[in-house]
This record gives C-alpha cells, sequence and structure tokens, in this order.
C-alpha cells in the first residue's frame, strides 16, 4: 500500500508561524538587550526592519502590479513628516503607546492620500513616462519641505521627534506588513493586480477595473511606505530634506529588483542584505563602494530576474516536504521508471 501524501492542517499551519514569529521577536530582544551587539549593529537591525517595509511596500506596485515609480521616497518623506508633526504635536498629550499607533495611522493615511492623487494622473502612463513623474514627484515633496520651515523646519530639519522606534515596534509592523500584503495578494483584488501585470488589455476585456486597481495598489503601496518613513522619524529623532532624495528611491527599488519583482521573501532579504552590507565592507572603507557595485553588478549578469525571481517563501510548504521526503522520493523514482520504460 501506498504511503499517502500527509498536510498540515491550516490551524497547524497558523500554529506554527506565530509561534516562530514569538521566538524571532523575544530572541532579538534578548540579543539586543543583552549587549552581544553594538549600538551600530543594533541601528543597522532597526533600519533593516524599515527598509524590509520600504521594500515589500514599493513590490506592490513594482513587482505585482508591473509598473515603475521612483518616487518611493515622497510617500517616505510624507509619512515621515506627517508621523513626527503629529508626534510632537497632537500626540504629545496622550499615552506613549496611543500617540505611537495613533501617529503611524495618520503617516500611512497622509502618505495614501498623496499616491491616490499622484496615481490617478501617473497611471495612465507607463514605462519611462510613469517612471519620469513619479520621479518629479518626489523631488516635489523634496522642495516642498524645505520651503515650509514652519511646519517642517526647512533645510536644517524637524527636531526633537520623540524616538518612539524601538526592536519591538518596527519588528511588529513589520511583519503586520507582510502579513497585510500577503492577505490582499491572496484575495480577489490581489489576483486582479496580478492580472493587469500580465495583460493589462486582457485584464480590461474581463471586466476589471484597471484604473481602479492600479491606483488602489499605488495607494497601498504609499500606506505601507508613510508607515516606514514615521518609524524612520521615531528612529532618527531629527528629520532632513536630502534623506530623501532621488537616490533614496534608486536604493529601495534596487532592493525590489535585486530580490526578484513579485517575490515579497526575496525583497526581505535584499533589503536585509544591502542595507547590512556597508556596515560588513567597513573592514575595507577604501573600496567598499567597489565591492558593493560588483556584487549588485554581478547578481544582475548571472540572475537577471533577481535571487528569488518570482518565489515567495512557505515555512508549511517546507515543512510538508520534509515529512512526505519519503513519499516524494518515491514518486520521483516512479517517474524516471516510467520515462525509462516510456
Amino acid at each position: 500500500m501506498k504511503e499517502q501524501y500527509r498536510r498540515i492542517p491550516m490551524p497547524a499551519r497558523y500554529a506554527i508561524n506565530t509561534a516562530l514569529l514569538v521566538a524571532l521577536l523575544v530572541g532579538g530582544n534578548l540579543v539586543m538587550s543583552s549587549g552581544l551587539t553594538s549600538r551600530a549593529q543594533n541601528s543597522v537591525i532597526l533600519q533593516v526592519g524599515i527598509y524590509v517595509i520600504l521594500a515589500v511596500s514599493l513590490n506592490i506596485a513594482t513587482g505585482y502590479l508591473g509598473q515603475l515609480p521612483l518616487g518611493h521616497a515622497g510617500f517616505m518623506a510624507v509619512g515621515a513628516y506627517a508621523g513626527a508633526i503629529f508626534w510632537k504635536g497632537a500626540g504629545a498629550g496622550l499615552p506613549e503607546s496611543v500617540s505611537l499607533v495613533l501617529g503611524l495611522v495618520v503617516a500611512g493615511l497622509v502618505a495614501a492620500v498623496f499616491g491616490v492623487i499622484i496615481g490617478i494622473p501617473a497611471l495612465r502612463l507607463k514605462g519611462d513616462y510613469l517612471a519620469i513623474i513619479t520621479l518629479g514627484f518626489g523631488e516635489i515633496i523634496r522642495v516642498c519641505i524645505i520651503n515650509l520651515p514652519d511646519l517642517t523646519g526647512g533645510t536644517p530639519g524637524l527636531m526633537g521627534i520623540p524616538k518612539y522606534s524601538t526592536f519591538t515596534v518596527v519588528y511588529i509592523a513589520v511583519i503586520l506588513t507582510c502579513v497585510l500584503i500577503h492577505m490582499m495578494m491572496k484575495s480577489r483584488h490581489g489576483r486582479a493586480i496580478l492580472s493587469i501585470r500580465e495583460n493589462e488589455i486582457a485584464a480590461e476585456a474581463c471586466g476589471i477595473h484597471v484604473t481602479y486597481y492600479k491606483v488602489m495598489a499605488f495607494a497601498v503601496s504609499a500606506f505601507f511606505a508613510g508607515i516606514a518613513g514615521a518609524l524612520y522619524a521615531g528612529f532618527q529623532g531629527l528629520l532632513v530634506p536630502g534623506s530623501f532624495n532621488f537616490m533614496a528611491s534608486i536604493n529601495i527599488l534596487v532592493m525590489v529588483v535585486l530580490g526578484g519583482m513579485g517575490s515579497m521573501i526575496g525583497a526581505i532579504i535584499a533589503a536585509a542584505v544591502l542595507t547590512a552590507l556597508p556596515l560588513a565592507l567597513q573592514a575595507f572603507n577604501t573600496y567598499r563602494m567597489v565591492i558593493y557595485s560588483v556584487l549588485l553588478i554581478a547578481t544582475m549578469i548571472f540572475k537577471p530576474s533577481g535571487l528569488f525571481g518570482q518565489y515567495d517563501f512557505s515555512l508549511s510548504r517546507l515543512l510538508e516536504k520534509l515529512i512526505n521526503f519519503r513519499v516524494l522520493r518515491a514518486q520521483r523514482r516512479e517517474q524516471k521508471e516510467g520515462e525509462q520504460h516510456g
């Protein structure tokens, strides 16, 4: 009698994922509080979390929708200043946890509004034209920040921002971002977005409201970028317009392309590697940027689809393969024998 392929029940999958996430949270807090990592390393860990949110959010518009926006740092800037201004103003008299959550929500919503405003006209364009208009939007935001000193602090920067971005806060934000985006992409709305990427004309012919879903994806992408911006403000305690220039958008886009456009796990790993790599290469300070550039070029030459292509990791599927290793091996053996006899 053949051994049956055993599947992990859905409640068990949720329990395993939850246990792993809690273990990582507890372990990360212990490592950072025990002094095993330096202050610079703790700073890099927090930045990795922030850039993971930025890369995963940009992946919605770039990887899943198939567009090429170059103004993601603009949405990050809007969220950063919106959250910081709220924390310094209305949020100052509230309990810290309430102020933190409301500030993140305000940052995300303000960035999403800007995403809709820019998305409605911009997403009627494609390719290079979309890249240019979104690039222009990012620069407009930066110039507006410089020229509104009473509100944003202008060129010297906005100071005195409460430092709310702890490891726990950033970690929970990363998990919620990844889970919510994953749920959205598995829904009918996510499938509609993917269909637009594959063939926009065919999607419209099937009754999918292309403009609506394009703007929705753009707004959701901007929402999470705004949250990442607020976390960045709560991490730095100071915001300067130069942090949100054109190169900031390019760096986020490089993370998405390097990891694989359409792969969430690829965006996460690429964001972590590219954020931590400059610290790891400090011993080679003279040639650090050369090594960094060569690694990127080599990856694009030998793996042009990105490190993971469009693959998405699933812990449950991996565990099922380990549990059913003998079954899968027997199936492969039967397949080979069938091909030989055929």
